[in-house]
């Protein structure tokens, strides 16, 4: 499987689909093969602690050999970023105002896309610092139009703090001319901006590196999921994010015994054959229900063997 010999691997999916399992599993399996592998949450449920039967949080851990975990709190990175941003704005702003400017940061904490906003910041110092530590990094992210969101910010954030920078510029060059005898200024606030459009070129840059970056979605054999992963996958393609592999989960066995799970086994076939039809350009790996929840280290082992 091309893409889960990538560095990066991203997995996505619709909500409830098994994409923290096979998030789980595809780390597990990199671990054994003796990669070192970062595993990273970026979904708010945060289901790895589950999987693994224990606490993970927001600082990395080890959970066995050469298998390490982070799941990355958007509520405590958000409360980071704006703080970071004050520690930015310091001698800036004069200091009667440093006051409002502090309350409207905190109220900003609340407001719509501020969570997005510090938990893509961090994912980009991940991607940019942990991959210098580790051999490969799976990211478990959050249902499918955040992670489209979340991915598709590079780009978007690049575009506006150029623009932010070149109003920056040019007011800068206005003053200079003005009131500076023509010796330029020092601008804190330009260098802060320079500093974060270089890490969001560099993000993107490590995105769209198919050599090293992979982006794996799974799907159940459903009408809903089919037609969100089909969406997701076009929309991805528009930002030259290309979802190479999709993990068909949860299928029923062959041998399923009663009248009810015979028809039921009947009606996926037809979603399978659908989305074959569908995803022509994608590679498919198909995996099975289980009986169980995959809680234990066994369970992962037998799961990731369809990982191939």
């Amino acid at each position: 499987m091309q893409e889960l010999g990538k560095q990066i691997i991203f997995v996505g999916g619709k909500g409830g689909v098994g994409k923290s399992t096979s998030a789980a599993a595809i780390a597990w399996k990199s671990a054994k093969a003796g990669e070192k592998t970062l595993l990273v949450s970026t979904d708010p449920a945060h289901n790895l602690g589950d999987i693994f039967s224990q606490s993970i949080g927001g600082q990395t851990i080890k959970l066995t050999e050469n298998l390490f975990a982070l799941e990355i709190d958007s509520e405590i990175e958000t409360k980071k970023y704006i703080n970071s941003v004050k520690e930015n704005i310091k001698g800036t702003v004069n200091t009667r105002m440093m006051e409002e400017v502090h309350r409207q940061l905190d109220t900003a904490k609340a407001s719509p896309g501020a969570d997005e906003a510090a938990l893509f910041d961090k994912l980009i110092s991940v991607i940019l610092e942990e991959r210098e530590h580790f051999d490969k990094l799976v990211f478990d992210t959050a249902p499918t139009g955040h992670t489209i969101r979340l991915l598709s910010l590079p780009e978007l954030m690049g575009v506006w703090i150029e623009g932010l920078l070149k109003r920056r510029k040019k007011t800068n060059d206005n003053y200079t001319q003005l009131l500076n005898d023509g010796e330029p200024i020092e601008d804190p606030i330009y260098d802060v901006l320079k500093e974060r459009k270089d890490r969001f070129h560099k993000a993107r840059e490590v995105l769209l590196d198919h050599d090293r970056t992979g982006f794996i979605f799974v799907l159940n054999a459903e009408r809903l999921p089919i037609l969100e992963t089909r969406k997701a996958i076009e929309l991805l393609d528009k930002y030259h994010l290309h979802v190479k592999t999709l993990i068909v989960n949860k299928l029923l066995p062959d041998d399923v015994d009663g009248k009810f799970l015979q028809q039921r086994k009947a009606y996926e076939s037809q979603y399978v054959e659908m989305i074959e039809d569908t995803f022509k350009h994608q590679e498919l790996i198909y995996v099975p229900l289980f009986a169980q929840d995959i809680t234990s280290e066994e369970q992962l082992e037998w799961i990731s063997t369809y990982y191939l």
